[in-house]
């Protein structure tokens, strides 16, 4: 029977040496997070288990007290300085395993989540998204739960029990909002030679920033569109309005938006509120590759930090510092290749630094990583063009990332390319 207590009660239910799962992104149970903050001696030894999102996640939960730690699989800029201290144990692994790790061998101790009240039977909404959330509250010895009257509870969203929670504290917390990045000249050019490979019918997944938001500024004229991806924001409600997204042609969920997660502006998380085809997934069925590969014309559009001329990309690591994690970019391009008609499109900028840094480089520097392999890739985009890779020789593909290079980079390239192909041959 869930049992209800005040906020400032939550710290006292914590002990040392547990792993605490909190929900993230738009799942964050802020008005629980705050008493914890208030109360550092409770995270004391404890270990806080959590995935931040770009945008979302301001909190970093290492920081309530000095032998408090992180378990994370995504690095976010707040949780940089704890990193360089040895606070964050960050464990690379891409979205759909993290769900597998995050169902097993990992230890719960006990679940901070967000619900909106329970309705006439008991149900509990948890607002805008599941991700990993329904499942931590299943495997937790112990779940506290913050029931936030400000929650709305969408058609759709597949809702708890409260009897599921072993603690419940009220509250009426604002709703997280994640700011729309503006649209440049740049990320226009990008998104416009984006969706000239994209098709009227296609099912398109996309991240989050300027460049996937000028994408979807581009497919005004595209028609029966559907989604399925980990998360929506604006731009996808624009296209929904205007009637381009409908999922008419999708071959599964025929209709249905499906996602893990809504985040966005005021406007978005009103309009998701109540929209009707909305379909919320947790990560075993989001990011499933074997699932994705039965969606025809799926289209991946994803980012990188890097990209060398073999076709190899780096989206998480920048100077050989962790900045993020792997994400959910490699699930997608990998079930893009699987699907029938599918696409894969990693779109970023030509350079870095104010122009002096080229993105596309002769090969993956030794103090980075290789987050997607060569045999991942399908299509680059820049504001130069489109390169296709995917089923090309070596030297065609090198030769077609070096033509959506920056201009001055391009020689050097070259150069750069001839001297690798010679060690590749033997020659």
């Amino acid at each position: 029977m869930t049992k209800w207590i005040e906020a400032h009660e939550v710290p006292a239910l914590l002990k040392p040496g547990m792993h605490v799962f909190v929900g993230g992104s738009v799942m964050e149970p802020l008005a629980l997070l705050a008493a914890l903050k208030a109360a550092p001696e409770a995270s004391r030894g404890v270990t806080y288990i959590t995935n931040p999102v770009p945008g979302l996640s301001r909190i970093d939960y290492s920081t309530f007290h000095p032998k408090a730690r992180v378990l994370t699989n995504f690095m976010s800029d707040r949780m940089q300085k704890s990193f360089a201290e040895g606070k964050i144990d960050f464990i690379p692994i891409q979205y759909h395993q993290r769900y597998m790790f995050v169902s097993g061998p990992l230890q719960i101790d006990a679940a901070l989540v967000q619900y909106g009240p329970p309705d006439a039977d008991g149900m509990c909404s948890p607002g805008y998204g599941i991700d990993f959330v329904p499942m931590a509250v299943d495997r937790a010895k112990l779940v506290i739960a913050e029931i936030n009257e400000a929650l709305p509870s969408p058609p759709h969203l597949p809702k708890t029990h409260i009897s599921k929670f072993h603690y419940a504290v009220r509250s009426n917390t604002e709703l997280q909002i994640m700011r729309v990045v503006p649209v440049d000249d740049v990320a226009r050019q990008i998104g416009a030679n984006v969706a000239s490979l994209v098709r009227d019918g296609d099912c398109i997944e996309m991240g989050v920033g300027a460049i996937p938001n000028a994408a979807l500024d581009a497919l005004g004229k595209r028609n029966d569109l559907g989604v399925h991806s980990g998360m929506i924001s604006d731009g996808v409600m624009h296209l929904v309005n205007a009637g381009v997204i409908n999922g008419r042609m999708k071959t599964i969920d025929k209709g249905k938006i499906v996602t893990g997660i809504v985040a966005g502006s005021n406007e978005v998380m009103k309009w998701a509120g109540h929209y009707p085809d909305i379909a919320y997934r947790m990560v075993d069925y989001t990011h499933d590759v074997a699932l994705l590969g039965r969606i025809d014309n799926f289209v991946a559009i994803n980012g990188a930090v890097e990209v060398d001329l073999m076709g190899q990309l780096n989206s998480e690591m920048v100077g050989g510092k962790q900045i993020s994690g792997t994400g959910g970019s490699v699930d997608f391009m990998r079930g893009a290749l699987r699907s029938r008609g599918g696409r894969g499109i990693v779109a970023f900028t030509a350079t870095a630094g104010g122009g002096k840094i080229s993105r596309i480089v002769p090969a993956i520097s030794g103090d980075a990583v290789v987050t997607a392999l060569r045999t991942d890739a399908d299509h680059f985009v820049t504001e130069y063009g489109v390169a296709k890779v995917r089923g090309q020789p070596l030297q065609a593909a090198a030769e077609a990332l070096i033509a959506i290079a920056a201009p001055q980079f391009r020689d050097g390239l070259r150069d750069a390319w001839k001297e690798r192909f010679r060690r590749i041959t033997g020659a």
